[in-house]
């Protein structure tokens, strides 16, 4: 089934675009002088109406869009990843045909298609060459959609023209000779069969078979908010789902669609269509652009630095006021600070700034002002979890001669030494003057798990409170555990069959629906966590217990990452056995379990390994800046063997979207709808959400369908996460303000 997990916060997601779009762009003056910017199309995607176009919107651009005509309901998300990149997920509420013939297993809900649509554009626009894109539509589904185009897209004054070619669903007039026939006669037959049940890449299929030629004209009007659109269809309907699954007669009037759009300022889009002759369709579109996503804060003003005062001793200041002075305005949260010596070293995690660089200006000048002349160095040691990751060494006596005389040639930047490895003191003369290590700590936060497009309901969805608390026995050694009260759920509509002849796959996530509705309070976590920084540049961390919701086990992870460097290295490995669901602290003793629902046998695990040796990269190339591949080859929770490939883009705001798939040994058979694991996500800084400064993130994740091949274990902490510091990626400072 497909799968959303996020905290509350997260789930702002979709009323914090719509609000950011609303409070940071006021809506466009209607007698301003008209401009013709690209528009969404009823597929999602620039487009016309159901044809696409050569367009590709802003970099950073996110919509949320939905279109609705007597057959087809559909409702997807797209998002403009890099400015040559376009990526679409749709779901499509087929009107005229169920999602199953029982009643009992998904009652009246609709036949529902889950789609993946990517466009590539090939070059810009010129003063003589269109715009031209390729693109593949519904690839990787289950076939409704599946079809591939070139589109070629040119501006004329207010007037926006598209030519292009369609295979596959886009090509089914066939008024056209497939040009590809000439290089091969293969292209002239397209493949009828799909691999596995959705979610493999039918290549084979791409560019083959019947061809059609579609275009269209979008025509922005001297009233800036209507424009218009006019388009050829190259899809005759005749191999739509409806009309071959339940004789459904879409046969059209005439190819010819026509449409208009009326823009509700710069955050959304309303739109109403005539297609083929006898059809209506209405549509919305809510966007906002991840680049221009500005933080607006009522923050603490900055210290003012004061001249130095010569007669004050160290013996004279105030620790717990300057300790509540670092925490509260230049967000070290709990420091330890210590003397040596002419330097004083502030050991702390940044809570507060993603921008460290502000961090380290509020933390000098409260320093500055707080302690003796005599104190030449101010050093920063950044910790997380209270592992060391970096540290900053400020010049005293530079940065109070910038501060106080304010001046232009010089900056901050110009008394800081930025980012350096960590070199404990041997000195005997170290004294700690304060020590605001807290060992206990705790938290309640409520959550909501969600699922779109489910076969047994299109909504699920899982209402919840997490209690939580750890201890830390020493600086390296914690004991935390969490609770989960399920407050209210329809998890239990989830229909999961075991195959009739029973499976040989481990059900390691298929089975959660028990651990969900069964257990209305149960015990998420509970373990024994080492954290340490082993030295240039190595962290390690081992840990026991029950590590997550479904797993109880050991496991140690080691990673090299290296100062300031765009690459890191990390392996880890566990020993894991799955938890009974009908016990807080019992795992499985018996490998095959009986479903009494199914009458049928299947397997669970009762004592397997599972790690992955894991390499993450940040290019530095252009065409695909401010981007993480992060891989791992390893062994799943399964037994199954393969890699982890993940891929997510940074926005300038901090916005972060990415999407992961497993490719394993499993074959799609064992694995079963979907053919392989994959999914997507969306992690945004809480700083843009709130008031208030924040370096925390709420995260959004989704996976359109849970089978059991390509899992992994979800463990608490990442020790790529945990040091980030040392080359940012979660922690970067927002780029809008600078580029403003």
């Amino acid at each position: 089934m497909n799968n959303i997990t996020a905290s509350l916060p997260a789930l702002t997601l979709l009323s914090v675009l719509t609000s950011a779009a609303l409070s940071q762009q006021a809506a466009a003056d209607p007698f301003e002088p008209a401009t013709l910017i690209p528009s969404q199309s009823d597929f999602g995607g620039v487009g016309l109406m159901q044809m696409p176009t050569g367009r590709m919107a802003r970099e950073g651009e996110f919509s949320i869009n939905g279109d609705w005509s007597e057959q087809y309901h559909k409702y997807n998300i797209s998002m403009q990843v890099m400015p040559w990149l376009e990526t679409t997920i749709r779901y499509t509420l087929v009107q005229d045909l169920l999602l199953s013939s029982d009643p009992n297993f998904s009652g009246d809900s609709k036949y529902t298609d889950k789609g993946i649509d990517l466009k590539f554009r090939l070059w810009q626009e010129g003063k003589y060459l269109p715009e031209t894109s390729v693109g593949l539509r519904d690839f990787g589904g289950t076939g409704l959609f599946d079809g591939e185009f070139i589109a070629a897209t040119k501006r004329y004054n207010n007037f926006d023209f598209t030519l292009g070619m369609g295979w596959g669903y886009l090509g089914t007039r066939d008024n056209i000779a497939n040009p590809f026939c000439k290089f091969s006669d293969e292209y002239c037959t397209r493949p009828s069969d799909f691999k596995g049940s959705g979610g493999m890449v039918d290549y084979e299929r791409w560019f083959k078979g019947p061809a059609a030629l579609f275009g269209g004209v979008e025509y922005q009007t001297p009233w800036q908010p209507l424009r218009f659109k006019v388009e050829y269809d190259s899809n005759d309907y005749s191999g739509d789902f409806p009309v071959n699954r339940a004789g459904v007669d879409m046969t059209p009037a005439t190819p010819w669609n026509v449409g208009a759009l009326y823009r509700l300022g710069d955050w959304g889009d309303a739109r109403v269509s005539y297609q083929r002759g006898n059809s209506v369709a209405l549509g919305l579109t809510l966007r906002t652009n991840f680049n221009d996503m500005k933080a607006v804060w009522l923050d603490e003003p900055e210290v003012q630095p004061r001249p130095s005062d010569a007669t004050q001793r160290l013996e004279d200041v105030d620790w717990q006021q300057l300790a509540n002075q670092l925490e509260s305005n230049a967000g070290y949260k709990e420091p330890t600070i210590t003397v040596d010596g002419d330097k004083a070293t502030i050991t702390a995690s940044q809570t507060k700034y993603r921008d460290r660089a502000e961090a380290q200006e509020r933390a000098a000048a409260i320093l500055s002002n707080n302690l003796p002349s005599d104190i030449k160095t101010y050093e920063i040691v950044e910790t997380s979890e209270n592992v060391p990751t970096t540290a900053t060494r400020i010049d005293a006596p530079t940065y109070q001669e910038i501060a106080l005389t304010q001046s232009i040639d010089k900056s901050f930047s110009d008394a800081t030494t930025g980012r350096e490895e960590i070199n404990l003191s041997d000195s005997q003369q170290v004294n700690t003057v304060y020590d605001g290590f807290k060992s206990f700590d705790y938290y309640v936060s409520p959550t909501l798990a969600q699922s779109f497009g489910s076969v047994e309901n299109f909504y699920l969805y899982e209402i919840g409170i997490n209690v939580g608390a750890e201890y830390w026995l020493t600086r390296n050694v914690n004991f935390s555990g969490g609770v989960h009260i399920n407050v209210v759920d329809n998890y239990d509509s989830f229909n999961y069959e075991v195959p009739p002849d029973g499976t040989d796959v481990p059900r390691v996530r298929t089975l959660f629906r028990s651990y969900v509705t069964d257990n209305p309070v149960r015990m998420n976590n509970l373990q024994l966590t080492w954290l340490d920084e082993i030295g240039n540049g190595f962290y390690s961390q081992a840990y026991g217990g029950y590590l997550e919701s479904m797993f109880a086990g050991a496991g140690g992870e080691v990673l090299y990452r290296p100062l300031n460097q765009n690459w890191a290295i990390g392996a880890d490995v566990n020993l894991v056995s799955q938890r009974d669901p009908d016990s807080w602290f019992g795992v499985f003793t018996e490998e095959q379990q009986y479903s009494e629902k199914d009458g049928r046998y299947y397997k669970v695990l009762t004592q397997g390994t599972t790690g992955f040796l894991t390499g993450y990269y940040m290019p530095q190339w252009s065409f695909i800046d401010n981007t993480l591949f992060k891989v791992g080859v390893g062994k799943f929770l399964a037994g199954d063997l393969g890699t982890r490939v993940d891929f997510s883009k940074q926005f300038d705001s901090g916005v972060i979207a990415g999407a992961y798939a497993s490719f394993t040994n499993m074959s799609s058979e064992d694995f079963g709808e979907g053919s392989f694991t994959k999914g997507f996500y969306v992690s945004i800084p809480f700083d843009i959400m709130t008031v208030k400064p924040s370096s925390n993130r709420a995260n959004i994740s989704w996976q359109p369908i849970t089978r059991d091949g390509g899992q992994m274990l979800s463990r608490k902490y990442q020790l790529f996460d945990l040091t980030d510091a040392r080359s940012p990626w979660l922690q970067r400072p927002s780029g809008v303000k600078e580029r403003e």
